[in-house]
């Protein structure tokens, strides 16, 4: 039991996060048709500016763990906006009315371009997070003690997909989103701006992926300059499994994502954790391959 509300905290935490950077996949998808391989890079260069902000510009040592922890995410997710906003205008955006085959390519070489300049801006090495930024406290439950570190990426992750899910489903350009996701034509007959809709989808995506590239380096405090690789894989697959295109999917898929490892690595073994993960992605493929919540661009408004 002791081991099962371990790896149960730990995988809904390290899901959350999953999810988050499902999130930017999911929406850009569900707009363009699109999957923006550049997306696990935008991920990794929030998880650097997190560090750059609080170790070399020293904000930890200014503000205080906390205030400097809020304050870090909140200008990560406005740093990897504009970068996503960039990214659109320079890779994507002249290239909108060609062909699929020319916009994955320039979707890879904006993914390599990424990893290359995290490389030499900060260095190949492994960069430290502090490891006081959170107190070291513990909640206790079912006579477990669950760090507070896990609690409290799993309530910012789940926060931050509910007003999300909000923006998207109770806002006027929630719905300008939904509408262009529909049909791009008919909603620019409506007299919606398409073009500002994916700019504006282009950072909200990569200010998500920033957002957790900051929880995961807090979560195992450290980062490398390739994490996007493997993080922007897991997180595409989550969306898969949740269903590509579907905001609810990709929560769900993230979460499911992340406990299916935790689990695996628990009761199996941690040498086999990914193989696992991926083995219940073809099963689930299999069953319903258009995902669990089903592949959705958007619901009629």
């Amino acid at each position: 039991m002791e081991i099962f509300i371990q790896q149960m905290s730990n995988g809904l935490a390290v899901g959350g996060i999953y999810a988050l950077i499902a999130l930017g996949y999911t929406m850009v998808y569900g707009v363009l048709k699109l999957i923006n391989f550049a997306h696990g890079e935008l991920f990794a260069l929030g998880a650097y500016l997190g560090f750059t902000l609080l170790v070399s510009l020293g904000l930890k040592d200014r503000l205080g763990p906390l205030p400097a922890t809020a304050a870090v995410m909140i200008m990560v997710m406005g740093l990897s906006a504009l970068a996503g906003y960039l990214l659109e205008r320079a890779a994507y955006r002249p290239l909108r009315h060609s062909d699929r085959l020319s916009a994955v390519v320039s979707a890879l070489g904006a993914s390599i371009f990424f990893q290359n300049a995290i490389m030499l801006v900060w260095g190949g090495r492994h960069r430290a997070y502090p490891a006081d930024l959170l107190p070291g406290l513990a909640l206790e439950f079912a006579g477990q003690r669950i760090p507070l570190i896990r609690l409290a990426v799993l309530a910012a992750s789940l926060g931050i997909m509910l007003a999300l899910y909000f923006f998207i489903h109770r806002t006027r350009m929630g719905a300008a989103i939904r509408a262009s996701a529909i049909d791009q034509g008919a909603a620019r007959l409506m007299g919606i701006d398409v073009g500002r809709v994916i700019g504006i989808v282009f950072m909200i995506g990569p200010a998500l992926g920033g957002l957790a590239g900051v929880l995961i380096g807090i979560y195992y405090g450290q980062i490398n300059f390739n994490m996007g690789q493997l993080y922007g894989l897991k997180a595409f697959t989550a969306a898969i499994i949740g269903g590509i295109g579907n905001i609810p999917g990709a929560m769900l898929g993230g979460l499911l994502l992340g406990l299916m490892e935790a689990f695996g690595g628990a009761y199996i073994s941690l040498a086999w954790r990914d193989a696992i993960t991926f083995l219940a992605l073809i099963v689930i493929l299999v069953a319903r391959p258009t995902g669990l919540l089903r592949e959705r661009v958007a619901e009629k408004l």
